[in-house]
């Protein structure tokens, strides 16, 4: 089984089971309520990983988008819903992976700059689905990039420029 996560306050995911089939895929709110600690977030999503996915086991892969550095509240949760993803898979045997979102929309889309309305228009034509959720759309995503063959890599990093000037000179 591959579970596929994009990890936000609104979490999209998808299910492949290991004939290749989707069987599950959708969202889930994780807003905080008036008065509750940014704790009752990170604590509804660990219940809900176990209740939602509780067949999840050794020899099954959990794909993740990878957390990135954006400042502030996004970040928290981003890092947080991570590391919760990860310890989770660990405790029941399964591989993880974190995919980072350029490597994942240049495989989608084939550019590694994508918006969000790319995204959810290259998910619908791969799959022949009508996914108006960008959330949902980047967890059908990763189930995209691991049918590829979990293409590493976005872009050639560029040679710097110290490097550039001498092989001109020499």
């Amino acid at each position: 089984m591959i579970v596929a996560l994009d990890c936000a306050t609104e979490t999209g995911f998808a299910v492949m089971n290991d004939a290749g089939a989707l069987t599950d895929g959708g969202t889930q709110e994780f807003s905080l309520q008036r008065g509750e600690s940014s704790g009752m977030r990170f604590r509804r999503f660990n219940l809900w990983l176990r209740s939602t996915f509780p067949e999840l086991g050794t020899g099954d892969l959990v794909l993740f988008e990878q957390a990135h550095q954006r400042g502030g509240p996004a970040t928290e949760i981003g890092v947080g819903m991570a590391t919760r993803v990860m310890e989770w898979a660990a405790e029941f045997g399964a591989d993880y992976k974190a995919v980072h979102s350029r490597t994942l929309k240049k495989c989608v889309t084939g550019k590694g700059n994508a918006g969000k309305p790319e995204m959810i228009e290259a998910v619908n034509a791969k799959l022949g689905m009508a996914v108006d959720n960008d959330n949902l759309a980047d967890a059908l995503g990763l189930v995209i990039w691991y049918r590829a063959g979990m293409p590493e890599g976005a872009s050639k990093k560029k040679a710097p420029k110290a490097a550039k000037a001498r092989e001109v000179a020499g």
